[in-house]
């Protein structure tokens, strides 16, 4: 065959497994792609598809393998090598995962939220009488799920450290840190000898899956939201469950992660009470919830973070897809469960049930691709179990209660 034959019918495998993977047939993507690289000399752009085509499909260990050896043949694909940190981050190999993922600014869509700083990077050592800016940069879940290890480099580097973090989050961040030293992104800049990205720290750190959790319940909500969200609810039976299905439309991910509230009515037959705290065009469905579904739709009132910490506070438990109220209920230390996907966010790991980043949450993974409707069966059932044993537990201190002795 004619090399120029070759290259035409690499051409239109690659077409062919592309238009697969679009369609979600992530096997006959494989399938055709193991041909063409079995036979060698297969294009760096099939071995990609071949790489995509293995992660959809849950295969971790062998999408990993991969794009390793795609890292060793082409070590200047920066996008590849973000894909790597995922993947090795996603099987907790923390220690390979923290280096690749500092090429996380390779990518189209991040470039624009880089730091360009004339400053070296920290390196995780120590940097007494110096000024160290650590600066948070992606989503607000990452900036929650983070924000502990900023109070970590505070003790490590032993400099004056400066927090800047996202105004949405500031308040929040502020009790945790402190009101010294804490700006809003934005403002007028600071000076500072080092910086270091917030999600830069593990790598400078050298964070292991050992060191986890570290500080539990290190975000809190403000009291005089707790008061009035207190009030808001006094009339609403219990337990409240604050509910979340469905993350930001733009999330690059987001139709893996999201439902809508119709898919959770199984919930409903455990009697709890439904608080919608969704946020953004998903937050309508709340106003017709599911047949048998007690809700009572918060997210109108819902004018901040603040808000949606303090309804965290008060709620027995909140139940959520993947989304930046899981890590702000798991910071302030609250009973969360989280729907994820068949193949999850790096930081949700594999195979397990729990989170090493907070304890307590309970994970409720899919077994098969795109697949709900058995995950929330699952879910049902550990809520009617939930529910009967909050009520326990409440007769039992109305027992305790009515048979104290009264004061002298």
């Amino acid at each position: 065959m004619s090399q120029a034959g070759t290259s035409h019918d690499r051409a239109s495998v690659h077409q062919a497994a592309s238009e697969r993977i679009a369609a979600q047939d992530f096997e006959g993507a494989e399938a055709l792609l193991r041909d063409v690289v079995a036979a060698g000399a297969a294009p760096m752009s099939m071995w990609r598809l071949l790489a995509m085509a293995l992660r959809a499909q849950g295969k971790a260990e062998a999408g990993r393998d991969v794009l390793a050896m795609l890292a060793r043949q082409v070590p200047g694909d920066l996008s590849n090598r973000f894909d790597l940190a995922e993947s090795l981050l996603l099987l907790g190999d923390f220690e390979r995962g923290w280096q690749e993922y500092r090429y996380r600014y390779s990518l189209e869509h991040t470039q624009s939220i880089e730091r360009k700083v004339q400053r070296p990077r920290w390196n995780g050592q120590p940097i007494p009488g110096q000024t160290l800016l650590i600066h948070d940069e992606q989503g607000y879940g990452d900036t929650f799920q983070f924000m502990r290890m900023a109070r970590w480099a505070r003790e490590r580097s032993q400099a004056r450290v400066i927090f800047e973090v996202n105004p949405e989050t500031l308040s929040i961040a502020r009790r945790m840190w402190g009101e010294a030293d804490i700006v809003g992104r934005g403002t007028l800049p600071v000076t500072f000898d080092q910086h270091c990205e917030l999600m830069s720290l593990p790598m400078a750190m050298g964070l292991k899956l050992t060191d986890l959790p570290g500080d539990v319940g290190y975000l809190s909500a403000d009291p005089e939201r707790i008061a009035h969200w207190r009030a808001r609810l006094t009339d609403v039976p219990r337990p409240w469950v604050a509910t979340v299905w469905a993350g930001r439309p733009e999330h690059v991910n987001d139709s893996n992660r999201s439902v809508s509230l119709d898919q959770l009515a199984p919930l409903g037959a455990s009697g709890a009470t439904f608080l919608s705290i969704q946020k953004g065009p998903a937050s309508s469905q709340a106003q017709t919830p599911p047949e048998g579904m007690k809700m009572v739709s918060l997210s109108d009132e819902i004018r901040d973070f603040e808000d949606t910490a303090a309804i965290l506070h008060l709620a027995d438990l909140l139940i959520s897809v993947d989304s930046s109220p899981v890590h702000l209920a798991g910071g302030m230390g609250r009973p969360v469960w989280v729907l994820l996907p068949f193949v999850p966010d790096w930081r949700w790991l594999l195979g397990r049930d729990d989170s090493p980043w907070y304890p307590g949450m309970r994970l409720f993974r899919q077994q098969t691709r795109s697949q709900w409707s058995p995950v929330i069966d699952r879910m049902a059932v550990a809520l009617k179990q939930f529910v009967a044993a909050w009520r326990h537990q409440r007769h039992e201190r109305h027992e305790r209660h009515d048979g104290a002795q009264p004061e002298a």
